[in-house]
């Protein structure tokens, strides 16, 4: 006969997730700097080791509250963090964020990934989707840290709190993140085409998936429809599920951002929806957002 299994002692398990949290933040923390605007517009860039450096603004998008700057590539090579998948992140799993709060540098807190694709109002007035919502106590100054798995892939920016509200944190999606950087460092801008709505992840039951003969399993959920742009002109409702945009699937709202680039700037473009069980088709032309 088999031996019976063990019973799991709690200490273990809080010496393992304990473990796992300390491994992260060696991995990732020495990567995570402080960013000071002393005078002038100037960038300073204060390492964990002590060092400071100037760094220099290559591009900023005020719409998902992120930033590139380069610090001088002529000093030796820094350390750096990985991104990973925002969209492998599952609710529940834990969640490190590490930031300099009120000043405290390089301060650690953890929690868990409490939502997924939320929308988030930025201070440009511009709605944030697929945004990260996690318990893993922010405060000012975390803003631009990392949100990190035990594995330390960096699934977030943190970017926001609700207050007084206690544990309703938010972080840009890594995935985010990854194509705002990547247009920053190549144009220094980001143009981007718009219609109009706020969108959230849903998944599409199996049996809705076969009786309109979808190879999707997940859209986007329209929770809004602002007034007299695109999306409204074209007839997209609250409710509505867009499954592709192009005749390119929409799985994720990632998908979506990554599709309304600028080439789509005033551009007639086919969505796909699902609408009360029954798929159809609508024209939006987007138009340019505005800086």
């Amino acid at each position: 006969m088999s031996a019976s299994p063990q019973p799991v002692n709690d200490t273990d398990l809080l010496d393992a997730y304990s473990h796992a949290v300390i491994s992260a933040v060696e991995a990732v923390g020495p990567a995570v700097v402080k960013i000071d605007l002393p005078r002038g517009g100037r960038l300073d860039v204060m390492f964990p080791d002590g060092r400071s450096m100037q760094a220099d603004l290559v591009g900023r998008d005020a719409h998902t509250d992120l930033a590139v700057i380069r610090v001088g590539a002529d000093r030796a090579p820094f350390p750096f963090a990985t991104l990973g998948d925002s969209r492998a992140v599952r609710v529940g799993q834990v969640a490190i964020a590490i930031g300099n709060p009120y000043g405290f540098h390089h301060s650690v807190t953890a929690g868990v990934v409490s939502a997924l694709g939320r929308s988030l109002r930025a201070q440009s007035g511009r709605l944030m989707d697929d945004i990260i919502q996690t318990d893993a106590a922010l405060n000012p100054g975390n803003s631009g840290g990392p949100l990190v798995t035990t594995r330390g892939e960096v699934i977030g920016i943190n970017t926001a709190t609700i207050l007084p509200a206690q544990g309703l944190c938010f972080a840009i999606a890594s995935n985010t993140a990854r194509f705002v950087a990547s247009r920053l460092i190549r144009d220094g801008r980001i143009r981007r085409s718009y219609v109009g709505i706020a969108g959230q992840n849903v998944p599409i039951p199996r049996a809705l998936a076969r009786a309109n003969q979808l190879a999707v399993s997940s859209g986007v959920l329209v929770v809004s429809v602002e007034k007299e742009s695109p999306a409204a002109t074209a007839g997209l409702r609250d409710g509505d599920v867009i499954l592709a945009c192009a005749d390119e699937v929409v799985a994720a709202v990632d998908d979506l951002h990554r599709h309304l680039t600028e080439d789509r700037i005033g551009a007639p473009t086919t969505f796909t929806v699902l609408r009360k069980g029954q798929r159809r088709q609508l024209t939006v032309v987007p138009v340019e957002t505005q800086p």
